[in-house]
């Protein structure tokens, strides 16, 4: 069913759109109107890669969502937090990666991977620049956003300065059964707020480690725990929730936490 949304969440003039659509969708049961545009993201020196852009009617946020590695943005995990998202307010601007747009298993040097996602939270401020912007990622794609944010305020990624907070769904900290820090290490030179959707029996952050280096940051860094949940949100059937209901939970979680940051705080607030 087609949806008359208010004129404020038509996409910027001069965007390269590939696909425009307006629908009444209905997740989890929620029920909300949203766009839903295809759009390709040009990076400099790189080249365009795809994206995805949800917006619900009533969106109170942005989140510039990147996918890890061995997914891209159209994985059902990321499908699903997207509507979740939307019936919480909450519009998405997912992006991918070139090696998977390429459909190379190896992902990209760090390097372009950071200038990705500076060119995909620019346009995401293109798109909607009346939304507060969030940007993150799942896994690798939340690894490659906080360092691009630990240069914002470099020449490097002025693009970041309009990022008022950092979603990490299941934050990489090391591999699995190689307990370590050293991936945390630039987290300390990141001054947006920062906020860990973490599973206790994720093998790639053992909470032992997490928990004091988010300590150690101080409230710019919130920690949330999924019990029961591995690096896929995935849980124990004695958990008692369905998968469902953690990504309700994870959407939820992310608009709260977002409610909490002040909208008209600068860069230079938090420092």
């Amino acid at each position: 069913m087609a949806a008359t949304l208010p004129r404020r969440n038509v996409p910027q003039p001069g965007l390269e759109i590939d696909f425009l659509s307006t629908s009444s969708e209905k997740f989890s049961g929620v029920k909300y109107s949203a766009y839903y545009i295809h759009l390709k993201v040009v990076v400099p020196h790189i080249g365009d890669v795809s994206a995805l852009w949800l917006r619900p009617a009533d969106a109170r946020w942005a989140l510039v969502l990147a996918h890890g590695a061995g997914a891209g943005m159209n994985h059902p995990f990321l499908g699903k937090l997207a509507h979740e998202l939307a019936g919480a307010q909450v519009a998405t601007f997912r992006y991918q990666f070139p090696y998977m747009e390429q459909r190379r298993r190896v992902p990209d040097p760090p390097a372009v991977l950071q200038s990705v996602v500076r060119a995909a939270v620019r346009m995401a401020g293109e798109t909607a620049p009346d939304l507060p912007m969030l940007a993150g990622g799942k896994s690798m794609g939340g690894r490659m956003t906080s360092q691009a944010a630990a240069e914002h305020r470099s020449e490097l990624a002025p693009e970041l300065e309009k990022v008022q907070g950092l979603v990490f769904l299941g934050f990489p900290l090391h591999p699995p059964g190689r307990p370590g820090t050293k991936r945390a290490e630039h987290l300390a030179q990141v001054r947006t707020p920062m906020l860990f959707l973490q599973g206790t029996r994720d093998q790639f952050a053992d909470l032992k480690l997490l928990r004091p280096i988010c300590a150690n940051l101080g409230p710019r860094a919130t920690l949330h725990e999924i019990g029961t949940a591995d690096h896929s949100f995935h849980l124990l059937k004695s958990s008692g929730k369905t998968d469902a209901e953690v990504m309700h939970e994870l959407a939820q979680s992310v608009r709260a936490w977002a409610e909490t940051l002040s909208c008209s705080a600068s860069p230079q607030a938090r420092e």
